[in-house]
């Protein structure tokens, strides 16, 4: 749908600059990756201008991801959590699958895996896969997770540069309602760096919600700028701290590097 400013101005309900927002999303066609400013403005019919502020406002709230300055957009985690189907911007998907169903196998039907990218202060499930009849919470697509409490998370945060990790940790504290929570991201990051640097993983033993352990490690494709975190778990009395260290870990860990496309002597 391209927008008629003529109808536009008989409405006075009617938010263009929303409007012009879903109707850059709504240019991506079955199989596009990645659209340049140019055929924005060309299936939009908006002025160039109009376009850069938009790609640049959708770039800042996670919906669009640009591969570099002045490079092509393509679809980003965002748009998952509206619903719109962000897993048609990656390959991550076909890729992950086979990985997260051999990291699920076994003798427990109550683990799962998931994989996610970062959105603001939280982590959104691009892929996930479980057990039909598993015991499970939040293991689905497009949930989000907080990043300093969850093993995915904080696998998101050892993925990215360290400034940007402290970045992110500024932000929650200034969104902070009290110091106890405050107290709890600052905690969350020092505990993903222990981890990372002990396990090359992260963990989450009931640190989010009582019932839910995690080990999670990050995803960093070589061949791309965007960062991923894989994960494994479930509810804390099916699957032990112990039982995940010990029968999961090296299997995170295997294909962390798988989906990273890194040599398995590559730490």
């Amino acid at each position: 749908m391209t927008i008629d400013p003529d109808d536009d101005a008989a409405d006075p309900k009617f938010v263009t600059a929303l409007a012009r927002g879903l109707d850059l999303l709504s240019s991506f066609r079955k199989n596009e990756v990645e659209l340049s400013n140019h055929t924005f403005v060309e299936r939009t019919g908006l002025p160039k201008a109009t376009v850069t502020r938009l790609t640049y406002t959708l770039c800042k709230l996670g919906y669009l991801v640009q591969s570099a300055p002045g490079g092509l957009y393509r679809l980003g985690p965002g748009v998952l959590r509206l619903g719109f189907g962000a897993l048609a911007s990656t390959d991550m998907k076909d890729r992950a699958e086979v990985e997260l169903r051999d990291l699920c196998a076994g003798g427990n039907p109550n683990v799962a895996a998931a994989i996610a990218e970062r959105h603001d202060l939280s982590a959104v499930y691009l892929v996930t896969h479980r057990a039909p009849s598993a015991i499970l919470t939040a293991f689905y697509l497009g949930a989000q997770v907080p990043l300093f409490s969850t093993s995915i998370g904080r696998a998101l945060l050892m993925g990215m540069p360290e400034q940007d990790s402290e970045a992110l940790l500024k932000r929650a504290c200034d969104r902070a309602r009290s110091d106890e929570e405050r107290a709890g991201f600052v905690h969350g990051l020092a505990r993903a760096r222990a981890d990372f640097a002990a396990y090359g993983f992260c963990t989450s033993f009931s640190e989010w919600r009582k019932e839910i352990n995690g080990i999670a490690a990050p995803i960093v494709p070589v061949e791309g700028d965007r960062i991923f975190a894989l994960n494994v778990g479930g509810v804390a009395f099916l699957n032990s701290a112990e039982e995940l260290m010990e029968t999961r870990a090296e299997r995170l860990l295997r294909a962390a590097r798988t989906l990273s496309l890194r040599p398995t002597d590559h730490d």
